[in-house]
């Protein structure tokens, strides 16, 4: 690893003051894949300002019946929250699917969304990454493919996005709020993460200097019931090949909201907004979750190495879906 200047915040100002008094400086908090890019040298900040002591630890209930997860706030403190638990327990299921309890007693929701591809020519600087070196070149487009992107992919780049956590907020209507040298701000989960068109070394709409210091859930009856489906190699420590995020809103026999996001197929969660607006006042049955999945895939386009991630997801949208409208728990 390379040297650097290290120092630690004592409020949110002087994070970004220290920030910015260094060119090619980044925040650390948990450090659980930042500090594996730099032990890899595939990033080499030039300071590092460890944010992990500020005041983002909280999750609160808002006015309204929202909640506020503090970007600080470890996956473990947000899995094992009780209320939360209740309300959103696919949120729960897909950080329990992911990682290590090591890992998630000092990673953290910002830090989950900000974690970077687990692309074998991204993590190794033997090979040319157009993400990691903007100009190189993309191997996977003609090499190893199988856990690479079904949807939004570009000439640039076919790597996904690694997080699980992000999924199930994708489909949950996730707000990210930050803070920044201009001031907060907030962003629709659906935007925040990228696709890669012709610059996918960018992997965020996060300007330099800028702190996730919380993320905020809306009210959502139907979350109750969510899914989070992970289909992966291994039972455990293991990225998803192809993930689901279901949830309905069932009333009088009718869905009256649906929300579908999938994991492991894409730069960023992928929502099957199609499959979702088709849902909308059919009633639950197989039939119809089998249409459903189909919209979901509709618009994929495999490469040869990873084809059969679209039979895969259209099962899992299927799988999702009905257990969901059966009442949830275990997919």
């Amino acid at each position: 690893m390379h040297n650097f200047a290290f120092s630690r915040a004592t409020s949110p100002a002087d994070a970004l003051a220290r920030h910015a008094a260094t060119p090619n400086a980044t925040f650390i908090a948990g450090g659980t894949n930042l500090v594996d890019r730099m032990k890899s040298a595939i990033e080499a900040p030039a300071a590092v300002v460890d944010i992990s002591r500020l005041e983002f630890r909280n999750i609160e209930r808002l006015p309204g019946g929202s909640w506020r997860i503090g970007g600080l706030a470890t996956n473990t403190a947000v899995a094992d929250h009780p209320e939360l638990r209740k309300e959103y327990p696919l949120l729960a299921r897909a950080i329990l699917s992911g990682a290590s309890q090591q890992i998630r007693n000092v990673a953290t929701v910002g830090g989950n969304l900000l974690q970077r591809t687990r692309c074998s020519y991204f993590t190794d600087p033997a090979f040319a990454c157009n993400k990691r070196v903007p100009g190189s070149g993309c191997p996977a487009m003609t090499g190893f493919q199988r856990s690479h992107a079904i949807f939004g992919a570009s000439d640039s780049c076919i790597a996904v996005h690694p997080s699980d956590m992000c999924v199930a907020l994708a489909a949950l209507d996730a707000t990210v709020e930050v803070l920044g040298p201009k001031g907060e701000r907030k962003i629709g989960f659906d935007e925040f993460h990228r696709l890669p068109g012709a610059s996918p070394d960018r992997d965020t709409l996060l300007e330099p200097g800028e702190i996730i210091t919380g993320v905020v859930l809306p009210p959502m009856p139907g979350a109750k019931t969510g899914v989070y489906l992970k289909l992966r190699d291994r039972a455990s420590y293991s990225f998803a090949l192809v993930s689901v995020a279901s949830v309905l809103e069932i009333s009088g026999g009718k869905i009256r909201a649906a929300r579908v996001a999938l994991g492991g197929v894409a730069h960023k969660p992928w929502r099957a907004g199609d499959a979702e607006k088709f849902l909308v006042g059919k009633s639950p049955t197989e039939a119809v979750f089998k249409q459903a999945a189909d919209l979901a895939v509709r618009d994929a386009k495999p490469l040869p190495g990873n084809a059969f991630k679209v039979e895969l997801a259209r099962r899992a949208v299927k799988r999702g879906l009905t257990v969901s409208a059966a009442g949830g728990g275990v997919a």
